[in-house]
C-alpha cells in the first residue's frame, strides 16, 4: 500500500490554497490519501507547526508523510527539506524550527534538502510564494507514490544542521516541578504544559490533592492561584481552575467548562514558565 499523505499549514479553508495544494497531489497520483491533520495553525507559527506534528504523529502507521507548511521564510534561501524519523515516518516542510519537537522526542536520522531542479512543479518556476503547492506538496506526492525514491529528493545533510527552536526543559527543584505552557487546546482554551506525568509522582502529586500555581510570563506574574489535580474535568466545580493529564502524559490545566486561556489571559511557548507546588 501507499504511504498515507497528512498535510497541516497555516493556509485555512477561506480560499483556494488547500484545493490547489491538493490537486497537485492527486495530479502526481489520483490513488494517493490525502488527509487532514489542521489547517488552521495560528498565521506564521512555526513553533506550533512543531509540536503539532509530534502531537499526533504516533499514532499513524509508520510509513506515513507528513506536509508541515508553515513557512514565513517561502522564497529565501531557508532549505525545503523531507527528514525520516527514528521511528519510520517521513516528514516534509520547510527546515525552520518545524522540526523540533519531532527531532528532539522522536527522534530523526536522515534529512534530505529537496531539489527544486527536480522536484518542483515545473509550470510555476515564476512562483515564489507558495512552496505548499509547487515544492512540499509536488515532491511529498512524488515520494509517497513512489516516482522518486528517498535518495532522490537532494542531497542529504547533517541531523545535526536541522534548524532547532529553544525548548525549556521540565525540572523538579526543592518540591517544586517547573515547565512552560507548550501549547493550547484552541477549542476549550486549555494550556499544556511540557511536565510528564511521571515528574508530578515523583515530587509526591497525586489525584485530588490541590496544589499552588504560579505561571509568570517573562518577567511578570500572570497568575498565582490553588488548583485541583484531577484525572478529569468532571472532578472539578464548574468554573474552577483545575489539573489534569493531557492525552499526551503531559500536565495541562483548564478551567472546568470554560477557558483558562481566556478567563486568565494566559498563552503558551518558551516565555510561558508555571511552576507548581503543594504546601
Amino acid at each position: 500500500m501507499k504511504p498515507i499523505l497528512v498535510f497541516q499549514t497555516d493556509f485555512t479553508y477561506k480560499e483556494g490554497a488547500v484545493c490547489a495544494m491538493y490537486g497537485v497531489v492527486k495530479s502526481v497520483d489520483r490513488t494517493l490519501e490525502i488527509i487532514d491533520g489542521t489547517h488552521e495553525l495560528p498565521n506564521y507559527d512555526i513553533w506550533s507547526a512543531s509540536y503539532r506534528l509530534y502531537q499526533s504523529m504516533e499514532f499513524w502507521p509508520k510509513d506515513t508523510v507528513f506536509v508541515s507548511v508553515v513557512d514565513p521564510g517561502v522564497g529565501t534561501k531557508r532549505r525545503a527539506c523531507v527528514a525520516k524519523t527514528a521511528d519510520g515516518y517521513t516528514v516534509v516542510t520547510p527546515d525552520n524550527g518545524s522540526l523540533t519537537h519531532v527531532k528532539k522526542k522522536m527522534g530523526i536520522v536522515e534529512v534530505r534538502e529537496i531539489d527544486e531542479r527536480v522536484n518542483r512543479l515545473k509550470r510555476t518556476e515564476g512562483v515564489s510564494v507558495f512552496h505548499g503547492r509547487d515544492l512540499f506538496g509536488y515532491c511529498a506526492a512524488r515520494l509517497a507514490a513512489g516516482v522518486i525514491t528517498y535518495g532522490e529528493v537532494g542531497p542529504a545533510y547533517s541531523v545535526e544542521e536541522i534548524v532547532e527552536l529553544p525548548v525549556f526543559e521540565a525540572v523538579l527543584e526543592n518540591g517544586a516541578v517547573k515547565g512552560i505552557f507548550e501549547i493550547d487546546d484552541p477549542n476549550f482554551g486549555n494550556l499544556w504544559t511540557n511536565i510528564p506525568r511521571e515528574l508530578f509522582a515523583k515530587a509526591g502529586f497525586d489525584y485530588g490533592d490541590t496544589l499552588n500555581v504560579c505561571v509568570s510570563h517573562g518577567e511578570k506574574t500572570a497568575y498565582k492561584g490553588k488548583a485541583l489535580f484531577e484525572k478529569s474535568f468532571g472532578y472539578a466545580k464548574k468554573g474552577d481552575v483545575m489539573i489534569y493529564n493531557n492525552e499526551l502524559m503531559r500536565v495541562a490545566m483548564a478551567v472546568a467548562q470554560g477557558s483558562l486561556a481566556g478567563e486568565h489571559g494566559l498563552g503558551y511557548g518558551a516565555d510561558w514558565h508555571v511552576t507548581f507546588t503543594k504546601e
